[in-house]
């Protein structure tokens, strides 16, 4: 593939293996073999020569699948990471591995770089779940709420919005605000389990919500969690706040992505089954390979559709490759809510 020699090509197959020899492929069920990572490394080494070239960031989000996530990112993370990254890009050009919402969100932070989403219209049933004309009506309705947005959500939306948030500080920011009253767009269930949290803090506040929710998490149930501990007594069950608040309560740990790997590299136990995207496991594999992890098999089919060809496509044709826009009026405001959300959040782990 473009001059690339044989001798490059095996080096880089080496480094690959060295990432991902510890982590499941999906595909095959198996861990990666070095036949695997043959096979990426012709992709994988012209996309990380072309960024270089041609000024890129790449970030990925965690969902991505790992010859993205470890053989050509730059920075991986949950959406508050990577929004962290972006507003500290230097490069030109950013390439995001994710869906709309999050490349939105990288626009709004550096109008003045040209932000690429390889799969152009990946998007996230959150995000597509509200409008920004319902989120005027609401606020005709609650005119003394603070009106808090999950940042599954478009720049429209985060537009009419007081602060976004993510689901590594959603409690902490809902209960600095001063507002008695909360409406939280777009995720009914992490509303849900934000009334819930609020109450374990003695925290009193009235949350209303809108009525959508992830088309990954929103599939858990309570017969899941009775399967696994039949299955595997002995594995703590990991959730996500995007699972429903029945979900939730009977997980032995419910938060963000990036607090999922915090609370499995502090715990003792060596069995986890994980109720979130199959991605996150590869990265609960790669940072504690001593432990067992148990897929519900659940993938975001939307964040699937980044591939290492469709990266490549987008380096190789920089020019032509369709832009991620934002109109300057709405990035503005949904600037504000976005700014809001670093004010209020402080230290975040930067996963």
């Amino acid at each position: 593939m473009n001059g690339l020699t044989a001798d490059q090509q095996k080096q880089e197959a080496e480094r690959l293996f060295a990432l991902l020899s510890t982590i499941t492929n999906f595909k095959t069920k198996e861990k990666f073999s070095y036949e695997d990572c043959l096979k990426i490394a012709p992709l994988s080494l012209r996309i990380n020569q072309l960024k270089q070239k041609n000024d890129a960031l790449i970030l990925a989000h965690y969902y991505c699948t790992p010859d993205i996530v470890y053989g050509i990112a730059d920075f991986k993370g949950d959406s508050y990471a990577l929004a962290s990254k972006a507003v500290n890009a230097k490069e030109k050009n950013i390439i995001f591995c994710g869906v709309y919402f999050m490349a939105q969100t990288a626009k709004i932070i550096n109008p003045d770089k040209n932000v690429f989403l390889p799969p152009v219209t990946a998007g996230c049933s959150l995000a597509d779940g509200i409008t920004a004309e319902e989120v005027k009506e609401l606020k005709q309705k609650y005119s003394d709420a603070a009106f808090v947005c999950y940042i599954n959500s478009t720049a429209q939306v985060k537009a009419y919005c007081d602060v976004c948030v993510t689901s590594a500080n959603v409690y902490d920011i809902v209960a600095k605000l001063p507002q008695k009253q909360i409406v939280f767009v777009p995720d009914l269930f992490m509303a849900e389990n934000i009334r819930t949290e609020l109450k374990r803090r003695n925290i009193e506040k009235e949350v209303f919500f809108f009525f959508f929710s992830c088309c990954v998490h929103d599939k858990y149930t309570v017969q899941d969690i009775e399967e696994i501990k039949k299955n595997h007594p002995s594995a703590k069950i990991i959730s996500h706040p995007e699972c429903a608040k029945e979900v939730s309560g009977l997980s032995d740990y419910c938060g963000s992505t990036s607090g999922m790997l915090a609370y499995v590299k502090n715990s003792t136990a060596t069995e986890f089954a994980v109720l979130s995207e199959n991605g996150i496991i590869n990265s609960l594999e790669l940072e504690n390979p001593s432990k067992t992890f148990y897929s519900t098999g659940r993938t975001c089919a939307q964040m699937k559709r980044n591939t290492l060809l469709n990266v490549l496509g987008v380096l190789e044709n920089l020019s032509k490759a369709p832009k991620v826009e934002v109109s300057a009026q709405t990035a503005l405001k949904a600037k504000k809510a976005i700014d809001n959300m670093f004010k209020m959040a402080g230290k975040q782990n930067d996963r």
